[in-house]
């Protein structure tokens, strides 16, 4: 991989000479994530894969203009630098930002986190805060306004994301369209709209290496919109590392996080509900509505996976994920006696 038109590119916009090095991230399921480094400079590119899942998704370019549009806000993020769209600069548009020294959470916590196990907790809580922080941005204020859609928001959604699943081309899923019909039939009283980030959990944060757990910036914006919160918060709270979370983060293997020093997702919600200051009494349908979106935004990997169009080894496993959370999402409106 060349990165000679880069470094022009890069000299052009910020000045002088100065010679780079590029090297790619392991971890993301999505975009193309990049180690770049120019000069004293640390930096993250992160660039739109060369075959994307749909037409609309892993628009890099939007990303940038949200966290441009945010950054001196009080939110936790990567400040961003520059964004290019010309595909021949490095194959694809991509944005750079600053690096954080911070590390995500999925099969463990950071290895810092081991002697300290009482102080686990604290990581759940910076998560709840600061998504709590991203909710209360006046993002009229910042120019966002034009990416507010008119209309009623939720049943907007379940239209959005049955059309993105019929456009994948892979399989049909009646499990999610049952799951729809129920959403359709049992919309909530809308939440006043705020910026949300669209992916919102333990593996898109980064957090400082030692105790107590401090959540250094929120990351990989790219499924960002202005929108209903309560989809954010019931989207991190699949993943709690607790045996409420259906697709737990931080507990596959050592050091992993001390279970019995974690908020369950109830004192979570509520402490959401203190920070907002917004009415949570519906979060059971956003519990089904945040697993069956998930089910489709991992579909369109996985069928991308399927036909040979992507070689991250995490698409193949998007299968199983999907079927686990349709299951889910089935078992918590039949709990609930919906139908």
């Amino acid at each position: 991989m060349s990165t000679d038109a880069l470094e022009r590119y890069l000299d052009e916009r910020l000045g002088g000479h100065v010679p780079i090095t590029v090297d790619p991230i392991k971890g993301g399921g999505s975009c193309e994530v990049f180690a770049l480094d120019r000069g004293p400079c640390r930096w993250v590119l992160r660039r739109a894969p060369r075959h994307a899942s749909s037409a609309t998704a892993h628009d890099v370019l939007r990303e940038f203009r949200i966290l441009n549009a945010i950054k001196d806000e009080a939110v936790r993020i990567a400040r961003p630098v520059l964004s290019c769209r010309d595909v021949d600069i490095f194959e694809t548009p991509f944005y750079v930002m600053e690096r954080i020294p911070g590390s995500p959470i999925r099969s463990t916590v950071p290895a810092g986190w081991a002697a300290a196990p009482e102080t686990h907790g604290a990581a759940l809580d910076e998560l709840i805060d600061a998504l709590a922080a991203i909710h209360a941005v006046d993002w009229e204020a910042c120019g966002l306004g034009d990416l507010a859609r008119t209309g009623d928001y939720l049943p907007q959604q379940l239209t959005r994301w049955l059309t993105q699943l019929d456009g994948y081309g892979g399989r049909d899923l009646p499990g999610v369209r049952r799951i729809a019909t129920w959403l359709g039939e049992h919309c909530p009283f809308p939440q006043a709209s705020a910026l949300c980030h669209g992916d919102y959990k333990l593996d898109n944060v980064l957090f400082a290496a030692n105790p107590p757990p401090q959540l250094l910036a929120v990351v990989d914006w790219e499924m960002a919109a202005i929108g209903d919160p309560l989809v954010d918060l019931a989207w991190a709270l699949i993943f709690h590392p607790g045996p409420e979370g259906t697709m737990p983060l931080g507990r596959a293997k050592d050091p992993k996080f001390a279970v019995d020093h974690l908020s369950d997702r109830q004192v979570l919600v509520e402490r959401y509900a203190l920070r907002s200051g917004r009415d949570v009494s519906a979060i059971g349908w956003y519990d089904v509505f945040a697993r069956w979106k998930l089910a489709i935004v991992l579909e369109g990997s996985y069928a991308k996976h399927r036909r040979g169009l992507s070689d991250n080894p995490l698409h193949e496993v998007f299968g199983h994920q999907v079927d686990l959370l349709v299951e889910s999402a089935t078992s918590i409106f039949e709990r609930e006696g919906a139908l």
